[in-house]
C-alpha cells in the first residue's frame, strides 16, 4: 500500500522566509512556486538521492487543530554526517530537538526545531546507503 516517501510539508508563518532558510540549508532554489507573483502560498524544492519533495506551506492554510508547535511525528532525512550537519541545522538557527544518539551500528539519529517550528529529522542510516548502492548496479 505505502510505496515511498513523496513529499514532506511543513508549515510557516511566511513561507517566503522559510524558504529563504531552507535554499540556504539546502544549497538549492525551490522549483516550484505558488502563486508564481506575489507572496508565496507554497514552496517546494526537490533533493536529495531520490529527489524527495520538501513543501512550505504558509501556516494559515493548516487544517483545523493542526499543531501550532512540534508534533510527535519526526521524518528523518538521509545525511552523510549526523554531528556536521546537526551543527550546521544549529549555526543557522535550529533548535535542539533531541542530540545525536546511535541507535545502533550504522543507525544514528538528531532533531532540530527549525525556525518555523517544524521537527526536522537526520539521521545516517546504513540501509539506506546499502539500498541506494544496490539500485545503482541494477
Amino acid at each position: 500500500m505505502l510505496r515511498g516517501f513523496t513529499t514532506i510539508n511543513y508549515w510557516a508563518d511566511d513561507p517566503q522566509v522559510a524558504a529563504r532558510w531552507y535554499a540556504e540549508l539546502l544549497d538549492t532554489e525551490p522549483y516550484f512556486v505558488r502563486p508564481e507573483e506575489g507572496p508565496p502560498a507554497y514552496v517546494e524544492f526537490r533533493i536529495g538521492d531520490y529527489q524527495h519533495e520538501l513543501g512550505i506551506i504558509d501556516r494559515r492554510y493548516a487544517p483545523e487543530g493542526a499543531a501550532s508547535g512540534p508534533g510527535g511525528v519526526v521524518m528523518y532525512w538521509a545525511v552523510d554526517d549526523v554531528h556536521a550537519s546537526y551543527e550546521r541545522l544549529l549555526s543557522l538557527g535550529a533548535t535542539v530537538h533531541q542530540e545525536p544518539i546511535e541507535r545502533g551500528p550504522g543507525f544514528i539519529t538528531a532533531s532540530v526545531i527549525d525556525p518555523f517550528g517544524n521537527v526536522l529529522g537526520i539521521m545516517y542510516n546504513q540501509h539506506y546507503l546499502d539500498v541506494l548502492g544496490s539500485q545503482a548496479g541494477a
